[in-house]
């Protein structure tokens, strides 16, 4: 850990080890130049089966090759939206968009036409980079149908098809200058008012952020990364991507989340670190309890995303003689912010968040006056830093409203420090929920019920669960003679909204606690529920 002291709620940079001053594009010829051989890259597919794989030379040389078809179609700051499960396509489409100063806008494959529209037509994109069909979306339907009436797309391409994705050989020889400081990424975050805003993450602060991360994991050249967060999320593409790039490891890359199969693939490549949230290690703790892998490769089991239980992290470190490391971030970041040290304690990584990552200021701020609070008190917690984003696309309200003057970044997120800088989470600004490790924010979701004709008013508010951290659960005021019914109303969400979204409980309410003003006092309604859940109905 490092080694400080502190009377108030701050933590200075600690500038223990180097920044990368080199864009994504560079740093990947710099590792293939250095060491070509390394394996970077073996590919799951969705059959579940080990297939194609790279060395970084290859995976450095596709990737030039794709940046040089990719710039005779559009300059440099253009947007292009990839919208896939993970593939090592989206890998080499990651890589390429860094060589030739484009800018990848990612987007959720569940996502439904309204989503998706919006992202691209926000984020101001010029293509679309999609597959056919995943797990019975039909992507290209849903794509074709977003964009109708969009001037702006120049291209749909489709990445299972190579003439396609390589636009027939189109030659062009002259990249552009491309640096650090640059754009590479447009990551969509839910926002309190219902509209998703596209955090501007820079080359420097995504390698870096997943240089530091990937260091304080303790990962080196013979390190075996399996890769089962999705590459739309910074934990994907960001954190494990580009943590095996800056380490010069080889990165197991999965199609789908599938534990049977995870644990078959760890043992086969003697897998030694995995990231996941806390419902996929306990879906992985639950699998091997019935098959009983013989697995002892494992050095490293690392989690984010929400609380995690003590008694995960003793059956983690019971059932795969490994170390655990829990780690707090957020989009706007890169995403890593705080992170655990290896040799902390089981205290420390049940009851905090760790300590920030190299050169990350972490701040403890008073929300009514934004001073830095005393060491052990509950304000915001605020983070400056390399991995700051640039801005919220299109968005200077929201940019300057998370963004302060002095370059903090508010989180949201409420939480204190102790004396020895480890940040512990107490709770949440925002109405955010976090459903396994997925933030999904009330105003969405209450935003897609509203076109519903039937109901008059509701909330959806998140309530603790032990299995995925929070439950998302719909309030629902009907009109006097509608007869409510829950497959249809799933059914009604679903056609507006991707899955994961859905609530997972659904009840029928007379009449909503409100303020003098008339709003719904959603701490009131849950805190009544969890008093007295049979007080309420719920919808069959």
């Amino acid at each position: 850990m490092y080694e400080v002291k502190i009377k108030e709620s701050y933590f200075a940079a600690q500038k223990d080890m180097r920044l990368i001053k080199k864009t994504i594009g560079e740093f990947l010829k710099e590792v293939a130049t250095t060491n070509p051989n390394n394996q970077a890259l073996v590919e799951i597919d969705q059959n579940n089966k080990a297939n194609r794989n790279w060395t970084y030379e290859e995976l450095y040389n596709n990737s030039l090759k794709l940046a040089i078809a990719l710039s005779g179609q559009f300059k440099k700051g253009s947007r292009v939206v990839i919208w896939s499960p993970n593939s090592p396509e989206w890998v080499l489409l990651e890589y390429a968009a860094a060589l030739s100063g484009i800018i990848i806008v990612t987007a959720n494959p569940s996502l439904q036409k309204k989503e998706l529209k919006y992202i691209i037509e926000q984020s101001e994109s010029e293509a679309v980079f999609y597959v056919n069909s995943f797990r019975g979306n039909n992507m290209k339907k849903i794509v074709l149908d977003a964009i109708e009436g969009n001037e702006k797309i120049k291209k749909i391409v489709n990445l299972e098809n190579e003439s396609e994705l390589y636009f027939k050989n189109h030659i062009n020889n002259n990249l552009p200058n491309v640096y650090p400081s640059d754009p590479a990424q447009i990551q969509y975050t839910s926002g309190t008012t219902g509209f998703p805003k596209g955090a501007v993450l820079t080359h420097s602060g995504l390698i870096n952020n997943a240089f530091f991360y990937s260091n304080r994991c303790e990962v080196s050249q013979k390190s075996t990364w399996i890769n089962i967060m999705p590459l739309f999320h910074t934990s994907g593409c960001g954190m494990v991507t580009l943590g095996c790039l800056t380490s010069k490891c080889r990165m197991i890359l999965t199609s789908f989340f599938d534990p049977e199969k995870i644990l078959s693939h760890i043992k086969e490549f003697k897998v030694d670190i995995i990231l996941g949230v806390p419902t996929m290690i306990l879906s992985i703790l639950e699998q091997q309890k019935k098959q009983k892998h013989k697995i002892n490769s494992l050095n490293l089991v690392s989690c984010g995303g929400s609380n995690v239980a003590p008694e995960m992290v003793k059956r983690v470190q019971k059932e795969f003689n490994c170390k655990f490391s829990t780690l707090y971030g957020q989009t706007e970041y890169c995403p890593v912010i705080t992170q655990h040290h290896n040799n902390d304690s089981i205290e420390d990584i049940c009851n905090t968040i760790g300590q920030p990552i190299s050169h990350t200021e972490v701040s403890i701020r008073n929300i009514n006056n934004n001073k830095i609070c005393p060491s052990n008190t509950v304000g915001e917690i605020c983070v400056r830093g390399p991995s700051t984003m640039l801005k919220y696309f299109a968005n200077k309200e929201a940019t300057a409203e998370t963004i302060d003057e002095n370059n903090w970044l508010h989180t949201g997120d409420l939480g204190r420090m102790d004396d020895r800088g480890y940040v512990t989470i107490t709770g949440r600004i925002k109405e955010m929920i976090i459903r396994g490790g997925e933030n999904h924010f009330p105003a969405e979701i209450e935003n897609a019920l509203r076109e519903h004709k039937n109901i008059s008013d509701l909330a959806v508010v998140g309530i603790p669960d032990k299995k995925w951290g929070e439950l998302i659960v719909a309030f629902i005021k009907f009109e006097d003679s509608f007869q409510a019914n829950k497959d249809e109303m799933i059914k009604f969400f679903r056609s507006r909204m991707s899955p994961q979204k859905t609530p997972n409980l659904w009840f029928s309410i007379d009449k909503f606690p409100l303020t003098g003003s008339g709003k719904i006092q959603k701490f009131i309604l849950k805190n009544n529920y969890l008093k007295n859940k049979n007080n309420f109905n719920e919808i069959e």
